[in-house]
């Protein structure tokens, strides 16, 4: 439901149109004066003329919510749906983040090889995207109550199902399956509510909601870390579930949505692909996830089996890795909003992590991995000491960086606020084939190159040469060969 308490605009549906009372018509706002403006300036005033303005159902609500609906860009209310999508991004993107110490523990406790228990930690991020073409969708249409809660359930249930799975097919659809669609019903949906919440501050306050990952990338391992050892399997994952449960019931009883429902549309918006910018940001993000979660999957086993880090070691490499990432998930969204935009973020990032996982595989010292996680995610200052110290800080950069101002961007480039969701959902839809299948292939070519990471290397440097190459493309569509825009 739309809150019009922050303007004081009453506001009710009839007949397919919304109807709001105020001391002047929305449509007929004078030249001198901003529509918005003069809302606050008469927010005093609108109770005592009951003026109706019916704006008809063949006017779209995104043609006037610019005036109507200024998006606040701060105070209680905006912080707190940043705060509660800090708390849901710790369930999903956080829970995904630390998978590589399910990753370890599972290829030991069940004896399969790495390619396999990947494909839990890639069905996770699957389904976190791809159910968001239909959540995305259920959201703009006021459905995000019902969408939210049911991804709540999914996930606590998952982690629950969990804890008494003995075999790899019972994780397979615990973890990776229900706590996967889970997911997916939690994240678009509160992306999409936090967009809307903010205009010139977007990148800063969706920099900080996905800080969450480097939350839980730290809590996570640490409770597992922890308790693994002390009480097994079953009750880590119960202690795992108890925490998503507290955590998600109180994101459920604070986030609030604030531009009215927009139930007419498709399902899925084809028409979106015919916006060049659009169609290259979607190609650009494929590739890029594409190869980004090889790196975060199998950073601990590089650890182990090419360093010779024991479990608890590259269990604190996990968790420092996502920590430093914090900085490089905040810093990047200010840089963004105050002087260049997004996508100008994101492109030299993608181009000096693309450079960087060509050259992963010729790192073979502890001081490398370790100048990698201290260095994560701040890419204005690479000062390595040498070329493997530099190699290292691949993974980190991009799941810093691009991870965390790719929502961000493709927010940006949505004008239409109603269609916040529906188009969210549709990139993610897109990218979830990337993120299903770039880590197994990894796998395989691991396997193919007698455990070595060359052929895994060469196949995500390439993966990101070509999503450098698209975010490009869509850069020069969007503000042509001017360097100097913000975009």
């Amino acid at each position: 439901m739309f809150d019009t308490s922050e303007y004081n605009i009453p506001c009710e549906r009839k007949e397919g149109a919304y109807v709001s009372s105020s001391s002047s018509s929305a449509l007929d706002a004078t030249s001198e004066h901003d529509t918005g403006a003069k809302i606050g300036q008469n927010r005093n005033h609108a109770s005592r003329k009951n003026v109706v303005e019916i704006l008809p159902a063949n006017i779209a609500i995104s043609d006037v919510q610019e005036q109507l609906l200024p998006a606040p860009d701060g105070g209680t209310l905006a912080w707190t749906q940043v705060a509660m999508a800090h708390l849901v991004v710790i369930n999903t993107w956080g829970v995904i983040n630390s998978f590589g110490v399910f990753q370890t523990y599972y290829v030991s406790a069940l004896n399969r090889a790495s390619a396999d228990i990947s494909w839990i930690g890639s069905m996770q991020v699957f389904f976190l995207f791809s159910v968001g073409v239909l959540t995305g969708r259920l959201t703009d249409a006021g459905y995000f109550r019902p969408t939210f809660a049911l991804g709540s359930l999914l996930a606590v249930l998952g982690s629950f199902l969990a804890s008494i799975s003995t075999t790899y097919i019972q994780l397979f659809f615990a973890q990776g399956v229900c706590i996967g669609v889970g997911m997916g019903c939690l994240f678009c949906p509160i992306v999409a509510v936090v967009s809307t919440y903010f205009r010139s501050r977007r990148n800063l306050a969706m920099g900080i909601a996905i800080s969450g990952s480097a939350s839980g990338g730290i809590f996570f391992p640490l409770m597992v870390r922890e308790l693994l050892p002390r009480l097994g399997f079953s009750w880590t994952m119960r202690c795992l579930g108890f925490v998503q449960l507290a955590s998600l019931l109180i994101a459920n009883a604070f986030t609030r949505t604030r531009v009215p429902p927009s139930r007419a549309g498709p399902l899925i918006e084809w028409n979106a692909f015919k916006d060049p910018v659009f169609t290259f940001f979607a190609l650009g993000s494929f590739f890029n996830f594409w190869g980004v979660y090889f790196a975060f999957y199998y950073i601990g086993s590089y650890s182990r089996n090419i360093i010779g880090l024991d479990y608890p070691q590259s269990i604190n490499l996990l968790m420092i890795i996502h920590g430093v990432g914090a900085i490089g998930r905040i810093v990047p969204g200010l840089v963004a909003d105050r002087w260049c935009g997004p996508l100008n973020v994101i492109i030299p990032a993608t181009a000096v992590c693309t450079v960087m996982l060509y050259t992963w595989s010729t790192i073979h010292s502890m001081g490398g991995l370790y100048a990698f996680v201290i260095i994560y995610g701040i890419p204005n200052t690479f000062k390595c000491t040498s070329q493997r110290d530099t190699d290292e800080m691949i993974s980190g950069i991009f799941g810093a960086t691009v991870q965390g101002i790719f929502p961000a961007a493709l927010a940006s480039l949505t004008t239409d606020l109603t269609k916040a969701g529906s188009r969210m959902g549709l990139v993610f839809s897109i990218v979830s084939f990337a993120t299903l299948t770039g880590p197994p292939l990894g796998g395989l070519l691991m396997a193919r190159n007698g455990g070595q990471y060359h052929y895994a290397c060469a196949f995500v440097g390439t993966s990101l040469l070509l999503g450098l190459a698209f975010s490009l493309a869509c850069r020069f569509a969007k503000g042509g060969f001017v360097w100097k825009v913000k975009i």
